[in-house]
């Protein structure tokens, strides 16, 4: 979260906004489909965007005693409202789109072309906007892709209306409005699955357990066998990470720990890691272990290592 995104967000929250309140005015006086879809994609692009904002002010909030994390999960929540929104846009514009085939408009193409076409250079403007710098957050990642299909839809309107204006064929206009909403439903997917991964704390694609085990195993001397691994992500580009160690010998309990926190932080950008102790000679009888599952049934002891008062934790 930094100043410049909520900068671009709140600049693109205002041009899309203003741009709307023209697109819905211009689609009611031409009888445009492809118009009033594509403001009605500008009133969900707008309510993201604020949206969006919204989670950055949420966002820079400090933890407190209920939410020891803050909220920087709301920016990710925020995304996959988006997604939603998305999909829901799309139902919108196949159903106008099937009514306009049972019944055609009447469409002036000389306004729609004209709304059309500044439309479109609100989208470019808006999209260059949001691509500058941190264009992979979840959150402006949601909002950029939101405009994206917007910028379609204005391609398609000004498509639409060229072909209207020199053949009269105004099935064109539903046409177009449906295959603008399936360009929108790619990006809807891609932003639900990523959104929605974050939210089931996933694992992050360069931190995926095999790798952090493969990792430690081979790189950090010291370690003997890494167990029990877990890592998600609190929003973009906030991993934590909970992990078992081994040490070869306990005595070098506490080198091996520091050697495997900077291993993590290194490595795979993990900033916030729990690492606890698997001593020597005991058994793991975690109900997560795999030596669990095949038959043990007893309780689980943690040991973890104490390093202000250099002793082992029961």
């Amino acid at each position: 979260m930094t100043g410049e995104n909520e900068r671009k967000v709140l600049l693109s929250f205002s041009l899309i906004f203003a741009f709307m309140i023209v697109e819905v005015i211009g689609g009611l006086i031409s009888g445009s489909l492809a118009l009033l879809a594509d403001a009605g994609h500008m009133l969900t692009d707008a309510a993201a965007l604020a949206l969006a904002y919204a989670a950055f002010r949420f966002g820079r909030r400090a933890a407190d005693a209920r939410r020891t994390f803050g909220y920087l999960r709301f920016e990710v929540v925020a995304g996959f409202i988006n997604a939603i929104t998305l999909f829901a846009i799309v139902v919108w514009i196949v159903y106008e789109a099937w009514q306009r085939f049972q019944e055609p408009h009447v469409i002036l193409a000389g306004p729609m072309l004209s709304v059309a076409i500044a439309g479109l250079l609100v989208n470019i403007l808006v999209f260059w906007v949001l691509t500058r710098g941190d264009s992979e957050h979840v959150n402006i990642k949601g909002a950029a892709l939101h405009v994206l299909g917007d910028l379609l839809g204005s391609v398609g309107a000004v498509t639409a209306a060229i072909v209207i204006h020199y053949t009269g064929w105004t099935p064109i206009d539903p046409i177009l409005s449906v295959v603008v909403s399936l360009l929108i439903l790619r990006s809807a997917w891609a932003l639900l699955v990523r959104s929605l991964h974050i939210l089931l704390e996933g694992a992050p694609d360069n931190a995926a357990p095999e790798k952090i085990e493969g990792h430690l195993t081979k790189s950090v001397p010291g370690v003997a066998a890494v167990s029990h691994i877990h890592v998600w992500s609190i929003t973009s580009g906030r991993t934590l990470a909970t992990l078992h160690v081994r040490p070869t010998a306990d005595s070098d309990a506490r080198k091996v720990v520091q050697a495997v926190e900077e291993a993590l932080r290194s490595q795979f950008e993990i900033e916030h890691a729990t690492v606890a102790l698997d001593w020597n000679g005991e058994t793991d009888l975690c109900s997560l272990s795999r030596s669990f599952v095949q038959g043990h049934d007893h309780a689980h002891h943690t040991y973890e290592y104490d390093h202000s008062r250099k002793e082992h934790v029961h």
